[in-house]
């Protein structure tokens, strides 16, 4: 690796041989910010591969932002190219579709040879390998507030061409209160994971909620691709297993965090083909995937990524995790979301998707009205748990209506909830 100024990485950027090249950076919250200015400023045009882009990506005419994971950065451009795919099949494309040219990575400053990736690993070290094998370029913003990390974060020195010194402070998600609706959510949530299961926690509130009452628990593991600051919640409470070692892809959260994640033996940075691979999921006892949708229908299919016919973000790695915790001994996957959604005044529990699925067949759908136990049922008694557990009481004539048009209700369904759980 060669440090080079701002300068001096601009002029050989702007050398590049592509008219359009495609440039990989570190997304979310590691996004390497003097890197891409630098690249838009010397490119006039470019296609940006990055997950989750945040607020201040750059927008314009020439700029063309692929992603399997749409961020609030980019969710209004109108030259975004969404890319439908589960996370664990994305480093594929790097050998494929979309071979990358530059690798735009944030990174720890080196040590003993090497640098981590400190709170960002996902897809990079596959788009590092990819753009070395091509004879592209591979740079790093080396910052000394990036936690060292290790596992697949760790990487030599000499897999980049250069590198520019920037020290900045690490950006976190404003953290908002959990209230009542959601606070309920995450408690029926917590009673589907048993002393010595595995979690895989997905982004949001219900997530986060349910790891408020997951801190009774002894023994968990903890396998996802992503760790917020619930996770570090449960090692405080003594409710992880200490000889488990800890695996995520990325990490989400406070300054706490990233401080707890800086040299910890036993958080293991794990690449996304690994942690997203359902097989892998599977191996893990009583996996319980937590995740959050905006609607579920009547046929148990949940939409995670569309408002309307509008990507809002993407499939991300929930049907992974779904897939792979249905396979693991003991385990579900559990979705959890509120039975109405305020600003819109309508019910997250309609009669059909009429936007494209992000996943189906779960466990159990969980609401602040109660939970469906799903899983096993027949197509029509899946739709009454949903509408008799789930739904929000201004809701559920309507869906009554709409099972019955749809199919999914016979008279005898409708008063079978008070005579047990046999099937219907």
């Amino acid at each position: 690796m060669q440090l080079v100024t701002t300068e001096q990485l601009a002029a050989r950027l702007s050398a590049l041989a592509s008219e359009e090249p495609r440039v990989v950076v570190s997304g979310n919250f590691a996004t390497p910010w003097t890197l891409l200015g630098l690249v838009d400023q010397a490119l006039e045009r470019y296609r940006a591969f990055v997950l989750n882009p945040q607020p201040g990506w750059p927008c314009r005419r020439g700029v063309i932002v692929e992603t399997p994971f749409v961020g609030p950065g980019v969710r209004d451009d109108e030259h975004l190219d969404y890319v439908p795919m589960r996370l664990s099949l994305v480093p594929r494309l790097f050998d494929s579709l979309r071979p990358p040219d530059v690798a735009l990575v944030h990174t720890s400053t080196p040590r003993g040879g090497r640098v981590s990736l400190g709170i960002e690993v996902n897809i990079l070290p596959a788009a590092v390998e990819r753009v070395r094998a091509r004879g592209g370029l591979v740079v790093a913003q080396l910052n000394p507030a990036m936690p060292y990390t290790r596992g697949d974060a760790e990487l030599d020195v000499d897999l980049f061409d250069l590198g520019v010194e920037v020290e900045a402070a690490l950006p976190s998600p404003v953290l908002r209160a959990v209230d009542d609706d959601t606070a309920a959510i995450g408690e029926r949530i917590a009673r589907f994971a048993a002393d010595g299961g595995t979690l895989q926690l997905g982004i949001g509130q219900v997530p986060d909620a349910a790891t408020l009452h997951l801190r009774g628990r002894r023994r968990l593991g903890i396998w996802s691709e992503m760790v917020s600051d619930g996770v570090l919640a449960l090692e405080q409470a003594g409710a992880l297993d200490p000889a488990r070692p800890l695996a995520a892809s990325f990490l989400f959260g406070s300054p706490e965090l990233y401080d707890w994640a800086g040299d910890n033996d036993r958080l293991t940075m794990t690449r996304t083909e690994t942690i997203n691979d359902p097989g892998r999921i599977a191996e893990h006892p009583g996996m319980l995937s937590i995740n959050t949708a905006l609607q579920i229908d009547l046929f148990a299919q949940a939409n995670a990524s569309y408002l309307g016919h509008r990507v809002y973000s993407g499939f991300g790695g929930q049907p992974d995790f779904v897939v792979g915790a249905l396979h693991s001994p003991g385990g579900h996957a559990v979705i959890g979301l509120r039975s109405w959604h305020d600003k819109s005044d309508t019910s997250t529990v309609v009669p059909v998707l009429a936007s494209p699925v992000s996943s189906l067949q779960h466990s159990a759908v969980v609401t602040e009205q109660g939970t469906a136990e799903i899983f096993g049922r027949s197509q029509p008694a899946q739709a009454r748990l949903l509408i008799e557990q789930c739904a929000h009481p201004r809701a559920r004539d309507e869906l009554w209506r709409a099972a019955r048009r749809l199919g999914l209700v016979r008279r005898s369904v409708e008063g079978a909830l008070a005579e047990g759980p046999a099937d219907h």
